[in-house]
């Protein structure tokens, strides 16, 4: 019973008019960053942010939430239509979808992509309600010790699980580490890395940061984006997939939704890694499997239910435990601080509201977003072509107010400037930004609890090994390392990075 009454609690917060305005904005919104090709969820999240503090929490969690799974939705249709993913986890629809569109069933494809991201997001919404409470009550039992190892695991898992060299993965949580250092030091109150810089007394601001990798360095890298968008057809018809197609989509859907479900859950994980491990496990599973990059439906299904669910269910650590397992959620968890919200466990007893709020809206925006992107395609398949140089000025201006009407600080423009750079010549050197972006979040939090953990074991390091909760976390991060040095693993992660756009 009390499911019931917590998400009756949820769809009456989620069903206010304004509530449903802001979802409504936010799923279209999300769906239109998913169909441009080179913006992303991630950029476009963190250049949003400025404007959520003229939001109250609940509303502002709501959009942000809608403009993540709604880029899940719009991702495909550029993938199937010119072959070209709108956003990362859209990768491997490209593979038998715009095969479909090439065949003259580029309606078909689109219909089973809206359907399967349906279906996965409302079974995710499920997951979401049935088991954040169970973690959030077993993460209250937790202290300082099992606070700083799940972080660290945390951390650890962001490296493992993303693509791309594992060295290069390592250096840039630690270089996420030092740039949360910057700053004031709480305890001694004294000045860290400024260089005896006074703009940099306050550290750098996490929206700074966010806008300029994520978004000023998405801007730059893209204009070298010379490919000519070219759709397959503008005129979409026969969307209703036939008696035997729906019989194929359904194991995959199914499949791909458990899946998507679990791996969302990881640190590390989300949309992109559910996608690539669903379509792996349908091209094994499925009969028979040589149709498979040749239009095969079930390829269709099965990433685009999985990346639904992953990014619906990476919801629960951050939600929870205050832990982002993806670099949305870490933007998240910025939106969340921004309103004087502390993430975690108790956001649950003290703000039922928000978190069941959040938790309906999501089944309402899937509505929205099934009811939305049919109807709507030949619209969508029109915006695909929208020149690029048209978009750019555009988010430069507008990063540009959203930093100065967060600090009034000029100074604060060109620190997102200096980052945008640091964005762009991390892409060219291959070195993935996420994990940065996590330890720069997890930083100052980890270093309070292990200050605090310290304190309470009188200075002995072996208590984080002599708690079994602390221990078994630990361990569980040291066999993860040790499983991504195998030769057989880093060939795979080299590869899933060199297939992302």
């Amino acid at each position: 019973m009390d499911i019931i009454n917590n998400l009756m609690i949820g769809f009456a917060t989620a069903l206010s008019p304004a509530n449903l305005a802001y979802c409504f904005m936010g799923v279209l919104l999300g769906t239109l960053i998913g169909v441009l090709p080179g913006i992303g969820p991630v950029s476009a999240i963190a250049m949003l942010l400025p404007a959520t503090y003229a939001l109250p929490p609940v509303a502002s969690l709501i959009m942000l939430a809608g403009i993540y799974y709604g880029a899940q939705y719009g991702g495909s249709t550029t993938a199937i239509l010119i072959n070209l993913p709108g956003e990362s986890a859209s990768v491997v629809t490209t593979l038998d979808g715009h095969q479909m569109a090439r065949q003259g069933r580029a309606g078909v494809a689109l219909a089973t992509a809206a359907l399967a991201s349906f279906f996965a997001g409302t079974i995710a919404t499920l997951i979401l309600a049935l088991f954040a409470p169970p973690l959030a009550t077993l993460a209250l039992k937790f202290n300082s010790h099992e606070y700083f190892s799940l972080m660290v695991l945390g951390l650890v898992g962001s490296i493992v699980l993303a693509s791309g060299s594992l060295l290069k993965g390592v250096g840039m949580v630690f270089l996420g580490l030092l740039l949360g250092c910057v700053g004031t030091d709480v305890e001694t109150a004294k000045e860290r890395f400024t260089f005896g810089i006074p703009e940099l007394s306050d550290g750098f601001g996490f929206v700074i940061l966010a806008m300029g990798i994520f978004g000023l360095g998405e801007v730059i890298r893209n204009l070298e984006d010379q490919r000519v968008r070219e759709v397959v057809s503008r005129k979409i018809a026969g969307l209703m997939p036939t008696r035997t197609d729906l019989k194929r989509m359904i194991g995959s859907s199914v499949r791909g939704t458990a899946l998507g479900s679990v791996l969302g859950v990881l640190p590390g994980g989300g949309a992109v890694l559910a996608s690539f491990a669903a379509y792996s496990l349908e091209s094994r599973v499925a009969k028979p499997p040589e149709g498979f990059g040749n239009g095969a439906i079930e390829g269709v299904a099965a990433p685009e239910a999985a990346n639904n669910a992953g990014a619906q269910t990476s919801f629960i650590p951050m939600l929870t435990l205050g832990i982002p397992s993806n670099p949305v959620m870490a933007l998240m968890i910025g939106a969340m601080l921004i309103q004087g919200i502390q993430p975690g466990p108790l956001v649950i007893q003290q703000q039922p509201g928000l978190f069941w709020g959040i938790i309906a809206s999501m089944w309402i925006g899937n509505m929205m977003l099934l009811v939305l992107n049919l109807p709507l395609v030949g619209m969508w398949a029109r915006v695909i072509t929208a020149p690029y140089h048209l978009l750019y000025p555009a988010i430069l201006v507008f990063s540009a107010i959203g930093v100065l009407t967060i600090s009034n600080k000029e100074v604060d423009v060109y620190f997102m400037a200096l980052f945008g750079v640091l964005g762009y010549v991390f892409a060219k050197l291959e070195c993935e930004p996420a994990p940065l972006l996590l330890a720069f979040i997890l930083g100052p939090m980890m270093e309070e609890n292990f200050r605090r953990a310290m304190q309470l074991s009188q200075g002995d390091p072996t208590s984080f090994l002599t708690r079994p909760i602390s221990a078994t976390l630990l361990v569980i991060a040291v066999l993860g390392l040790l499983t991504a040095i195998s030769p057989a693993i880093s060939r795979k992660r080299e590869e899933a990075f060199k297939e992302q756009p």
